[in-house]
């Protein structure tokens, strides 16, 4: 993790959340197979940590990953966007865009829509959402009437409980990701 603001949401957040658990760090590394100097350095917000020594801090403290990186008091706890790890290029890295709990399982689909191509979709059973990425060209959502248009490297979610569909309205082809939360 190279942004400093990620380094400080891990700091604050392991601090925060420890405390909660009434965890010393002593307790923690026992729990987490994490060394206590390295939990003091993530708290001090002073060392780029893995994502594998953060998997095993959140599962010591009975968390999910993303809680760890989220930015504190953040209005839509469902929205990450946080730089997660970060290459040698500046073009290598990973960003954890959005989360959502699932019941049952997680569709992952790939969708490509030519111009002028529409999909229509009835209301899911309540308690489903639905995960947008668009990668290329610019995708129109429309929730019960409502639109909304994505373009590259947009990313939206929703529930997915009314009425709602997929739409090409330019002259381009676009491909998006959609991943079904059940």
């Amino acid at each position: 993790m190279q942004r400093t603001s990620v380094l400080q949401h891990v700091s604050q957040n392991v601090r925060r959340l420890r405390l909660l658990a009434h965890l010393s760090q002593s307790a923690l590394s026992d729990l987490s197979g994490v060394s206590r100097r390295m939990l003091v350095a993530i708290e001090a917000g002073e060392k780029n940590v893995s994502l594998s020594t953060l998997d095993r801090v959140a599962e010591a403290l009975n968390v999910a990953f993303s809680d760890l990186i989220q930015a504190p008091g953040s209005v839509d706890p469902s929205r990450i966007n946080e730089l997660a790890w970060a290459g040698n290029s500046t073009a290598s890295k990973a960003v954890l865009l959005a989360k959502a709990v699932a019941c049952k399982e997680v569709e992952l689909w790939e969708w490509t829509l030519v111009p002028g191509d529409e999909y229509h979709s009835q209301a899911d059973a309540d308690g489903w959402s639905e995960q947008l990425y668009v990668f290329e060209g610019r995708l129109t959502l429309v929730i019960d009437e409502q639109s909304f248009t994505f373009g590259a490297g947009e990313f939206y979610m929703y529930a997915s409980n009314k009425p709602h569909s997929y739409r090409n309205d330019g002259d381009e082809v676009v491909r998006f990701i959609r991943n079904v939360v059940i």
